[in-house]
């Protein structure tokens, strides 16, 4: 089985959304379900018919969220000594040579991954890119508006 990578603060959300799921939804959706039922007719009764749909949803992603973590190697990245290289979980500084900005991404697990909160998925482009470079490095990623060049500015272990 292959392991997937994660953060230590990736994992803990995903315990946290088990546990919702578990202690909280479950409980709520079985006893929509009862009330619906307690209504008469199952087959045009939408109430029922959506608390179902609603446990469903549910019971797949507590399966899921178990078999990720499973299968998830926590890579704690500040229990890593800096050595000026991109890894899993190291928070990259890049420089866009063409439009001269600078911007900052976290790499972390797809589960993680958010751009809105500088966060990209080790499996991203850019993140494919950039692993294993070091701080002055230039690489080149092929984006949807063509190839883009970035310098790495600075490598860190948060």
């Amino acid at each position: 089985m292959q392991k997937i990578p994660m953060t230590a603060t990736g994992e803990a959300r995903l315990r946290e959304e088990l546990d919702q799921l578990k202690h909280t939804e479950r409980p709520r959706i079985i006893k929509a379900i009862a009330e619906a039922r307690e209504h008469g007719d199952l087959k045009e009764n939408a109430e029922y018919h959506a608390a179902r749909e609603q446990q469903s949803f549910a019971e797949g992603r507590i399966i899921e969220i178990q078999n990720k973590l499973g299968s998830c190697q926590i890579i704690d990245i500040t229990a890593i000594e800096a050595t000026g290289k991109v890894l899993f979980g190291t928070t990259v500084d890049i420089f866009n040579t063409d439009t001269e900005k600078s911007v900052c991404y976290q790499i972390v697990g797809d589960d993680e991954a958010s751009v809105r909160d500088g966060k990209i998925s080790v499996n991203s482009p850019i993140a494919r890119a950039l692993i294993g470079k070091e701080i002055d490095d230039v690489v080149e990623i092929t984006t949807p508006g063509g190839l883009v060049e970035y310098e790495i500015e600075n490598v860190r272990h948060l």
